[in-house]
């Protein structure tokens, strides 16, 4: 409790900065942002990882009008946006440099943790940092998240904001895959000072259609956790259901037919069904490519397993996921989207025909 409690006390404002901050970095809550309409205390930010997710979202806010740089560890991800003058910088640290806003999407906490301590990393100048604000986008544990809030939070600022000494972090995970990257109809949950998630909601709402306020430090990490084991069970719960149904001498699409106008409705049978042939635009109608693959998967899960372990909790649904997925890993379909467990788990190993 102790601990939990100099968490949420790990930034403390003034009665004179906490006015300056409200009355400075009140956003404009509007989508379609230009250049001219960007806040200042937005308007140059470093964005490093330019995976699939990564790529999308940047590339959002150079097309809402913000000053982007980038990083990324491969050269092919940042010729793209060199090729279009978007300047691309060789470490983190040069990236911060030049940016007042900070947002990184990684694959790990590893990574994450790399980027911002190590060698030539964000913090690399924690006497002087350029950036108020850094936004950590990654699927990671909450743990992770709070201690680099906390680290974040004992830095100086280069130069005074008009707000605080310190730099603040948010831990702002996104839900909607590629596809809604690639849109800009992510859905952002985000954990941290609440002062800054509004100051911030510009930014979000330029990558994004919906951001949710989780609380404070590592919320929007936790979050993300949980929202991933409810996608995997429900996946499993689907695929397990129309193999079973299958087998009775239901069809496929006769199943799909049944579960979404009742009450088994949800998103991994309308909008992401694992059965090849049953949906158009989806993983299994392409053998599975693309998408949030099995390796990421079994990544959420094990941050899920260890958080409800650290705290004591039985998670028996959430171990046996992420058993299944680790098989699926172990088995070559690391880099398959996530829904081919229907395929790849059920359908190999109960003979139906692929």
């Amino acid at each position: 409790m102790a601990m939990a409690s100099r968490l949420r006390a790990r930034v403390v404002l003034s009665r004179c900065e906490w006015s300056n901050l409200r009355s400075l970095l009140r956003p404009s809550l509007n989508r379609g942002f230009s250049s001219s309409s960007i806040p200042s205390h937005l308007e140059r930010v470093g964005f490093i990882g330019l995976g699939n997710m990564g790529f999308h979202m940047a590339s959002n806010l150079i097309t809402a009008g913000y000053k982007i740089t980038v990083h990324d560890i491969n050269y092919n991800a940042l010729k793209k946006f060199s090729e279009k003058g978007i300047p691309a910088k060789e470490t983190p640290c040069e990236v911060a440099e030049s940016s007042d806003v900070i947002i990184t999407m990684l694959p790990s906490s590893s990574n994450v943790l790399d980027v911002y301590t190590g060698r030539n990393g964000l913090l690399h100048c924690r006497s002087h940092l350029s950036p108020w604000l850094f936004i950590d986008s990654s699927t990671i544990d909450p743990q992770t998240s709070r201690m680099l809030s906390t680290n974040i939070s004992k830095c100086l600022l280069k130069e005074k904001k008009g707000f605080a000494n310190n730099p603040l972090m948010l831990d702002a995970p996104v839900s909607g895959g590629v596809p809604a990257a690639q849109a800009g109809t992510l859905t952002f949950m985000v954990g941290g000072l609440e002062e800054a998630y509004l100051a911030a909601k510009p930014l979000f709402l330029s990558m994004g259609k919906q951001t949710i306020y989780c609380g404070s430090s590592g919320n929007g990490a936790a979050a993300k956790i949980c929202n991933n084991l409810a996608m995997a069970v429900s996946m499993l719960g689907v695929s397990e259901a129309f193999v079973l149904g299958q087998h009775l001498g239901i069809t496929a699409s006769t199943l799909t037919k049944i579960f979404n106008s009742s009450s088994a409705r949800c998103w991994s049978s309308d909008s992401y069904n694992p059965v090849p042939g049953i949906m158009e635009g989806v993983p299994s109608s392409r053998n599975y490519d693309g998408g949030f693959t099995s390796k990421l998967m079994a990544k959420d899960l094990t941050l899920a397993v260890s958080s409800a372990a650290e705290i004591g909790l039985k998670c028996p649904l959430t171990s046996e996921a992420r058993d299944i997925y680790m098989e699926l890993c172990e088995k070559g379909y690391d880099s398959k989207d996530f829904s081919c467990v229907f395929r790849h788990y059920y359908s190999e190993t109960q003979g139906l025909p692929l």
